[in-house]
């Protein structure tokens, strides 16, 4: 095991095994993986809300693997059940009914709002849409879908046409059959506008997108609740319930992406969605579902499963595998023991006071928004012009890697800070964390 090398000794991180292993990522590997930072951070091993890098640099991590490491690395618990479970069985395919698969599915029923039941699950977020589409159109017997500006819906051809930000989608990909409305971005309203005064006028953008671009039938609309690579761009109270009675109008369902938003993320609540006051017909769910194990779930009303019966095979090699679900059971577990939604949401509080007290004294802060423990800033150039700051964005996140805080970043424009720990974070870890983004702000005034 590495020595591990206190903040201020960080600068000089970056030695043989680094060079090796960046060596062989240049070499081997494609280069649209994106690395964050200008010296890209290896990492070696982690526990709890900490990593250590392969040059023995520790770090406290508040991105959480995009939001996926819900209950920090390596939980004792997590690791002792996936282990019996690996000594027992690892794979088995859905072709033959498993403890742990119908386990999770009856679990996930009984948190999920509404009448939410039926679970298929597959291997990650991408795939979790990508079936909800499926899942959409055969029940209502309709084909266009909406989604949102900004949104962000995964690696294949449809969940790269659900995206509207143009940097993530590839032309030779795109398929028919999407529109995307105005998303609620308050802070850069394109009306003008300012909520309440504003009567949600983009939740009825969302009926003239339907009524001038489609045929006027659909099958539904995905919606992120909290869009996360959008930038964590937070609808106002209404939005939801308003576009939710459109899209039923029109003969579609609701698709909540809880992707980034489920499992208590959000504070208070098990699903984003459920901020809003809304039941869908579907959601989507992956990332923080296994705590890092690969796993998407698509988890539907009766009435959309059942309505699939017939419409020709469906099956997943490795959905549902009994170590994924053994590590999913044990998250949950954790989620319930030990950062249930009240305790997340709790901290939420604890770091959102903090971070608008930053933006309360630094020039650069746009907006602070999210729910939880997922929290967003916005920099810009200053506050008169909100011109986006992306250069300061990355200013930021060299800084913040230097004094040992692993953070994260997005939005349309790439100037949001994405901040993300673990749920199971500690008041001192969310307080360390606190105590390095103002010596950042103050260095960058």
């Amino acid at each position: 095991m590495n020595k591990e090398r206190t903040s201020c000794e960080q600068t000089q991180a970056e030695g043989s095994a680094t060079r090796k292993i960046l060596a062989k990522q240049k070499e081997f590997l494609w280069p649209g993986h994106i690395l964050y930072y200008k010296k890209p951070v290896p990492l070696d091993y982690g526990c709890g809300s900490w990593v250590t890098d392969v040059e023995g640099v520790r770090y406290l991590d508040f991105f959480g693997g995009i939001l996926t490491t819900s209950v920090g690395h390596n939980h004792p618990k997590i690791v002792d059940r996936v282990g019996a479970q690996a000594g027992k069985l690892i794979h088995s395919s859905t072709l033959y009914p498993h403890e742990n698969h119908v386990s999770l599915a009856e679990k996930i029923a009984s948190m999920t709002p509404g009448k939410l039941q039926k679970s298929y699950f597959t291997n990650s977020g991408t795939e979790a849409d990508e079936l909800a589409v499926m899942a959409a159109r055969g029940y209502t017997g309709n084909y266009e879908l909406l989604a949102l500006r900004h949104g962000y819906s995964g690696n294949s051809a449809v969940g790269k046409t659900l995206t509207a930000q143009s940097a993530w989608r590839v032309e030779s990909n795109i398929v028919p059959g999407f529109k995307h409305a105005i998303n609620p971005y308050c802070y850069r309203c394109p009306y003008k506008m300012s909520y309440p005064s504003c009567d949600l006028a983009c939740a009825q953008d969302v009926e003239e997108v339907i009524q001038t671009t489609t045929c006027g039938r659909i099958a539904g609309m995905l919606v992120e609740p909290i869009q996360g690579v959008g930038g964590f761009i937070t609808p106002p109270p209404g939005y939801f319930s308003r576009v939710a009675e459109i899209v039923r109008h029109y003969g579609g369902v609701m698709i909540a992406d809880e992707v980034q938003t489920g499992f208590g993320r959000t504070g208070s609540k098990w699903f984003g969605i459920e901020h809003w006051q809304v039941e869908p017909e579907i959601m989507t769910m992956a990332k923080g579902i296994a705590n890092g194990f690969p796993m998407g779930n698509t988890v539907t009303i009766p009435e959309v499963a059942d309505s699939l019966a017939g419409q020709g095979h469906l099956i997943c090699t490795f959905g549902g595998n009994p170590v994924s679900t053994a590590a999913s059971l044990a998250t949950i577990e954790i989620m319930e023991e030990e950062a249930s939604p009240d305790v997340v949401h709790a901290k939420g509080v604890i770091l959102r006071k903090a971070l608008e007290s930053i933006g309360e004294n630094s020039r650069v802060v746009g907006e602070v928004r999210g729910m939880g423990l997922m929290q967003g800033i916005e920099i810009v150039v200053d506050k008169k012009s909100k011109t986006p700051a992306p250069e300061v964005v990355d200013e930021i996140f060299e800084k913040t890697r230097l004094k040992g805080l692993l953070i994260g970043k997005g939005g349309m424009y790439g100037n949001t800070l994405r901040l993300t720990p673990p749920l199971t974070i500690t008041d001192d870890e969310i307080d360390t964390a606190i105590g390095v983004l103002q010596e950042v702000f103050c260095e960058i005034g």
